[in-house]
């Protein structure tokens, strides 16, 4: 297990904006068959971390290794290419196109030659169903517009998509956010099967229950910096919940109000 290289290493990672500093300093590794939760309140550096990962933004300054390769992306594409895969919160669908269409855009399978190539319906309908009905999902017509589906179906296409396309390594924004109880079930027992399947996953939330019921491990940013890292047994939920910017405030603020928040 040890001659095995994290699917991601990043260490030190700097970027900046100008004179602003998006991020000081983030180290972050991704193991295969790992859930690492990406924990931080709203300017911690969560965002401009996972677009640099995703090859949006290049850093300013720091080490990222992909699978023990150095690496320095130049698009999401090449991204896209050595196996990170983001998922972001809008989940790039169209709602009124079909659910095959939103699954294989922009990579439809064809038949036919030249002038004459066309897409292949059948077999993308069918891919679609088959990799739905693995995660329990059974969409008895493909063709259906995505946008009938549930948020939480939703964000089990796009993670599907990104796993059938040879993702190693998904970046999960905010996934479960605005979801109600049974979708966010759902989309955290898939998370939980894509790490048996041996992928890594980065899974970005501002909820830290839905993070401790998946995560392995647990990065804590803030202002734009790692404030620390722990595995599963070495902290409790109400512990990394304090970690949070704000936590502590948050807490003893619930304690003047007798326990309401």
């Amino acid at each position: 297990m040890s001659n095995i290289s994290p699917l991601i290493e990043v260490n030190d990672l700097i970027k900046h904006y100008g004179l602003v500093i998006a991020l000081n300093g983030v180290s972050i590794t991704v193991n295969p068959g790992e859930v690492v939760c990406l924990l931080g309140d709203n300017g911690a550096g969560k965002s401009t971390l996972i677009k640099t990962l995703a090859g949006v933004h290049k850093p300013t300054d720091g080490e990222f290794n992909v699978e023990g390769n150095p690496v320095d992306f130049n698009s999401p594409r090449e991204a896209l290419d050595a196996g990170i895969a983001t998922v972001y919160q809008d989940l790039a669908m169209i709602p009124l196109m079909s659910i095959t269409r939103n699954f294989f855009m922009g990579r439809e399978p064809t038949k036919g030659v030249g002038p004459f190539k066309y897409i292949d319906f059948d077999h993308a309908d069918k891919v679609t169903r088959e990799e739905m009905l693995k995660i329990g999902i059974d969409i008895r017509d493909p063709q259906q517009a995505v946008g009938t589906l549930s948020g939480g179906e939703r964000q089990c296409v796009a993670i599907a998509r990104a796993v059938y396309f040879g993702a190693k390594v998904l970046i999960l924004d905010e996934p479960t956010s605005a979801l109600g109880v049974a979708q966010t079930s759902m989309v955290l027992k898939y998370i939980n099967q894509v790490r048996k399947k041996g992928l890594g996953v980065i899974f970005i939330t501002h909820n830290v229950r839905h993070a401790y019921a998946v995560g392995d491990r647990f990065t804590i940013l803030n202002r734009g910096a790692t404030l620390g890292t722990y595995s599963k047994d070495e902290i409790e939920i109400d512990a990394l919940q304090n970690l949070m910017a704000g936590g502590k405030e948050l807490q003893q603020l619930s304690d003047e109000l007798g326990g309401t928040i």
